[in-house]
């Protein structure tokens, strides 16, 4: 199947994985890449060797096109958006900021610029700053989507951008890809379903769990990381969201987090202060969340950790390979499309 995105990234499948903090690890990243998508590396929670490091491996595991993901709010992220651009990564994938001096950089190399919208605003933004796809990201999603389903997010922003769509929140099999190119989206990120693969480094317990879980058994509250985010409904996930956070606790947990990542934990906040002085209290909340979705996530551990889920857990009920998913995904919307055309 062939679409706008797949002849953009030089990719055989509409299928992507997203830059999952903890989660889209090169070995994932490569897996996704070999079996024929684009996986797209999460540095969230690297620093910008670390960044450096893990692209290299991905190119010890693949020759596949691979994507970097940046989400600019996040300390450390333009240091690794650079380090990508250096790296020249094939695709850069950037969300929560302005991405003009990214799509610059990648395009003098012939790199690609995948910017993440939630709404039609920013998806004209993203296109005037010369991004080449729009990841627009639903309600249903896992983290930080929209405030709008993807049913209604994904026309409206068809109308207001000519750019390819990749459509996230909400999909995890082939009928979902239907849909969503129905719906005029050109692939479909599966953030949830690709979690639970098995060369996801998603603990076992935690795995064990979705598997459990329906499609309502989330949460999604702004009182986590500071902004709307959708995890999994557990004790932990309901305590963690019964308020904000104060900022001088947030500072302290976020400031052992910047310390573990090997970032100065002073050059962070002068940062913040200088680039962004509203956005430190929202700079230490995101610093504070990140253990509690580590815990979840390498340690299983669901007493003190929350997991960031998207309702599409309910969908899932195994834990294939990679390869076995992709290539299952694919039947799927073919056996779709051959039931609809006798409509």
């Amino acid at each position: 199947m062939h679409t706008a995105i797949t002849r953009l990234f030089g990719i055989e499948r509409p299928l992507l994985c997203p830059g999952m903090s903890y989660i889209a690890t090169p070995e994932l990243v490569a897996a996704v890449g070999n079996a024929g998508g684009l996986g797209i590396l999460a540095t969230g929670p690297l620093s910008a060797d670390a960044t450096r490091a893990a692209i290299r491996r991905i190119r010890e595991l693949t020759d596949k096109p691979f994507g970097v993901g940046c989400t600019l709010m996040m300390p450390g992220a333009a240091d690794n958006a650079r380090v990508a651009l250096e790296e020249q990564a094939p695709v850069i994938n950037y969300s929560l900021g302005k991405g003009d001096w990214i799509a610059e950089a990648a395009h003098r190399y012939g790199g690609k610029v995948l910017a993440t919208v939630v709404t039609e605003k920013h998806a004209v933004s993203a296109e005037k700053c010369g991004a080449d796809a729009l990841l627009v990201t639903g309600h249903e999603a896992a983290a930080h989507g929209g405030s709008v389903t993807s049913l209604v997010l994904v026309p409206a922003i068809r109308r207001a951008s000519s750019l390819p769509i990749v459509a996230a929140g909400g999909f995890a099999g082939g009928e979902g890809l239907i849909a969503a190119l129905a719906l005029g989206a050109d692939a479909v990120a599966m953030g949830t379903r690709l979690a639970m693969t098995r060369e996801s480094p998603v603990h076992a317990n935690t795995k064990d769990m979705v598997l459990q879980r329906g499609v309502a058994d989330t949460l999604y509250s702004k009182n986590f990381d500071g902004l709307w985010c959708r995890m999994m409904d557990t004790p932990a996930a309901r305590r963690a969201s019964r308020k904000p956070l104060g900022l001088i606790p947030a500072a302290f947990r976020a400031s052992a987090v910047a310390r573990r990542m090997g970032m100065p934990v002073i050059k962070v906040a002068i940062g913040g202060m200088l680039s962004q002085p509203q956005a430190l209290r929202q700079l230490a909340l995101f610093g504070a969340a990140t253990e509690s979705i580590r815990l979840a996530i390498q340690d299983g551990d669901h007493e003190k950790g929350v997991q960031l889920i998207g309702q599409a857990q309910g969908l899932i009920d195994d834990v294939p390979t990679v390869a076995e998913l992709l290539a299952r995904i694919m039947d799927e919307a073919q056996a779709c499309r051959a039931r609809l055309a006798q409509l």
